[in-house]
């Protein structure tokens, strides 16, 4: 053999090895992941004021914020620090225009269907603590996951909506919303008017 068919060699033998380490394998994309949450135990506490006319329980893990731009209008914020969600509440006293407060509540509402896929709505009903109220629960990236309306129907009105302060993706906050959720119904279940 010559030096030249030994220098072929060689090189056939060290390309077959370079082309052999080679990785040839097509990796697809990798989907889109969400960092997972956990959650605490559900635990109440009262929110009672003399500036409400109202009380109700609420999350250990929640605070109250009073809203100082319109302190006679009793609205408050239930906010939801480490999850990035806020319970917006307002409160009206009825005055012969319960009507138009719950149309403008669902008006209200139905403006998240732009983005919701579909709106389920139960009823509540507390006779013994003259409680009545609709929850509505919208499916898809709607701005607003959760909004309630809580009242006596003869002098009080409390509306509620949880937003989260980032873009709407239903995917990515569905455990949240499923403990908040939780949390709204345990206010509705334990919300009282005063006297």
């Amino acid at each position: 053999m010559t030096t030249i068919n030994i220098k072929i060699i060689i090189a056939s033998i060290a390309l077959i090895l370079i082309a052999a380490c080679r990785n040839n394998n097509i990796k697809a994309p990798k989907p889109y992941g969400y960092f997972r949450i956990t959650m605490p135990e559900n635990t109440y506490r009262k929110f009672d004021t003399n500036k409400e006319p109202y009380t109700f329980e609420y999350s250990t893990i929640a605070k109250i914020e009073e809203r100082t731009d319109k302190p006679e209008q009793k609205w408050i914020n239930i906010v939801y620090p480490q999850h990035n969600a806020t319970i917006y509440i307002t409160y009206h006293n009825v005055k012969n225009n319960l009507d138009t407060i719950i149309n403008d509540s669902h008006n209200f509402t139905y403006r998240h269907t732009i983005k919701a896929n579909a709106i389920d709505e139960m009823t509540y009903f507390f006779p013994e603590k003259k409680v009545y109220g609709l929850y509505a629960e919208l499916e898809g990236d709607a701005a607003s996951p959760i909004q309630f309306l809580l009242t006596d129907s003869t002098r009080n009105f409390l509306r509620g909506s949880l937003y989260f302060n980032a873009e709407p993706n239903s995917d990515s906050v569905m455990p949240v919303v499923e403990f908040i959720r939780k949390d709204i119904i345990h206010l509705m279940e334990t919300l009282e008017w005063k006297k």
